[in-house]
């Protein structure tokens, strides 16, 4: 029992996910400058250049009938705009799709590349560590996308309505002695809007990826075959899971920002 009580306290399984989920890498060297960043700095940058390439490659493909990857590709894009956008924004919804759909493809890749263990495998061709890692379980990563569609909600309502009618439908149509309490509360919402996309976001992934590192830790705990093919077993099916919570929480946040912007825009607003 004793030994058993050693273990447990020498052994985290939420190492990896949790205290070294921000690692710093080797800075890259520019004549006089060096250049310092993290590993999820470096996953934004690899999504980015997989979106970059990725996307143009798949949509290149010759013939009217989609095939293969751009067939995907493009069923996505028509129900985010057909299905999600359109009956939301209406007429607006041609000028804000770019948007949206830059948006989801962003995330999701983000997403499925933090189930990658691309940092195992940088450590076996270069023996080091912390390249990889989950970027949108970074509250700083999320925080940043949370803004942009927070500034991006805003600008849209100023730009259909102008400055001044967009700060007057903050607040409803109440009786004057309560408007100035009612218009900082509805400011002080729009805020909460931000906190909740980043929390929302940050929070599932995080906590797919801790309960994926405490199965696998049962591995190393208990050391016995029975334990260790249930936790095989349970970590691909949880691993499936989250292949779906990747799709999911893209969705809900591009669904969240799309309802953002039409409360923006609209008039009865």
């Amino acid at each position: 029992m004793e030994t058993y009580g050693i273990l447990l306290s020498g052994l985290n399984p939420l190492q990896e996910v949790v205290s070294r989920r921000i690692e710093q890498i080797p800075p890259l060297h520019l004549g006089p400058w060096e250049l310092h960043f993290t590993n999820h700095m470096l996953m934004v940058m690899l999504a980015s250049l997989v979106l970059m390439i990725g996307l143009p490659l798949a949509v290149r493909q010759r013939g009217l009938v989609p095939r293969g990857f751009r067939n995907v590709i493009e069923t996505i894009c028509v129900y985010l705009r057909e299905d999600m956008v359109r009956p939301m924004l209406k007429d607006h919804t041609d000028r804000y799709i770019s948007v949206i759909w830059s948006m989801f493809f962003f995330i999701l890749t983000l997403n499925l590349m933090g189930l990658m263990p691309l940092d195992k495998l940088v450590f076996l061709l270069i023996k080091k560590e912390g390249w990889g890692g989950a970027a949108t379980a970074n509250i700083y990563v999320t925080g940043a996308l949370a803004t942009f569609a927070f500034i991006l909600f805003h600008l849209a309502g100023i730009r259909e309505k102008g400055l001044g009618k967009y700060l007057a439908t903050l607040s409803p149509k109440v009786p004057w002695p309560i408007l100035p309490f009612m218009f900082v509360m509805e400011l002080l919402s729009s805020f909460v809007r931000l906190f909740s996309l980043a929390i929302r976001l940050f929070a599932n992934i995080l906590a797919g990826h801790i309960l994926l590192g405490v199965l696998l830790g049962f591995i190393i705990m208990f050391k016995t075959f029975m334990v260790a093919g249930a936790s095989i077993l349970a970590t691909t099916l949880m691993s499936l899971l989250e292949v779906f919570v990747a799709f999911l929480q893209a969705y809900i946040f591009v669904f969240l920002t799309t309802i953002f912007i039409m409360f923006a825009v609209s008039e009865e607003h």
